[in-house]
């Protein structure tokens, strides 16, 4: 499992032009799952997610997690995580999850983010979104599991 962590002053998601999910100061969490992953991998990288210290304290350092800062996650699935770009330059496909596994995990990794009582939104699985978010640093984390 794939989890690309941006710090963000806001995100949003629309579908069809149509807004899904926006939130304010918080993580955008674009999502990969692969054949490997399950719902226990999905739970402890969501942990991790909400654990990361990304936010500044008073001193500016990077010490207080998503909870302490009262931010929102936007968790969006992203297959595409997975592409193989090794040959080619058409990427493969075939390390990422079939969608009904994809979705399974993805979703616990959601619940598992509310279950921590944090604040989390979702883009639409499978569908062609439109992902808009202002990355407040820039920070990027890439997390595996």
């Amino acid at each position: 499992m794939r989890v690309l962590i941006q710090r963000v002053a806001s995100a949003s998601v629309r579908v069809e032009g149509r807004p899904v999910a926006v939130i304010d100061a918080g993580l955008l969490a674009l999502v990969g799952v692969t054949h490997a992953d399950s719902v226990e991998t999905a739970r402890k990288l969501a942990v991790k997610t909400i654990k990361l210290r990304l936010f500044g304290d008073e001193a500016g350092l990077m010490n207080k997690a998503i909870g302490d800062v009262g931010g929102e996650v936007l968790a969006v699935a992203q297959f595409t995580l997975y592409g193989n770009t090794r040959k080619g330059n058409r990427p493969s496909f075939t390390d990422a999850a079939r969608p009904e596994q994809g979705e399974e995990v993805y979703e616990a990794f959601v619940e598992a983010v509310r279950a921590a009582g944090v604040p989390v939104h979702t883009g639409v699985f499978g569908a062609h979104m439109h992902v808009e978010l202002v990355n407040d640093g820039p920070v990027t984390i890439l997390l595996e599991g």
